[in-house]
């Protein structure tokens, strides 16, 4: 399975830690939102959409770089990382993939370090998130996935 995963991963590296950890299971090309030129997300059989969750929403660049680039009828999927709680987090993602007729194959999300804000005043909150177990969550789901559109693991 040719798999991208578009991504923001700022402050504490959380969400790259969970695609680092996904890319173990197979290959997965990591797309730097921020740092992107040219993406032919048509050459891909799966597109992944990753961010920290700000305000209850996946990061703005996330969401534009969806809107602006996913092909149309492309299987994808999300992942985030969260201080406190998801909250409506992918919601806006699942609403660009089905304007774009995409299936959205599944959504993963965990805990990740959080000193925004308020937070920091108080040391951060999710302190040593992602963790060892959510990060053999992610490979679990990055599997089941692969199982779903019927390319198996590189295991």
């Amino acid at each position: 399975m040719k798999t991208a995963v578009c991504y923001y991963s700022r402050h504490h590296g959380n969400t790259l830690k969970l695609l680092e950890a996904m890319a173990e299971e197979g290959p997965v090309e990591l797309i730097d939102v921020t740092a992107c030129q040219a993406v032919r997300l048509e050459d891909y059989d799966c597109i992944g959409f990753a961010s920290g969750i700000y305000f209850g929403k996946v990061h703005e660049r996330v969401l534009a770089f969806a809107r602006q680039h996913l092909p149309q009828g492309k299987p994808v999927f999300f992942l985030c990382t969260y201080g406190g709680a998801k909250g409506t987090g992918t919601k806006a993602l699942a609403k660009a993939a089905r304007e774009k007729g995409c299936p959205v194959l599944g959504e993963f999300g965990c805990k990740g370090y959080d000193t925004f804000g308020p937070f920091k005043l108080v040391g951060g909150i999710a302190k040593g998130h992602p963790n060892a177990q959510d990060l053999e969550a992610v490979r679990r789901f990055y599997r089941k996935l692969q199982r779903a559109c019927g390319q198996g693991g590189s295991r």
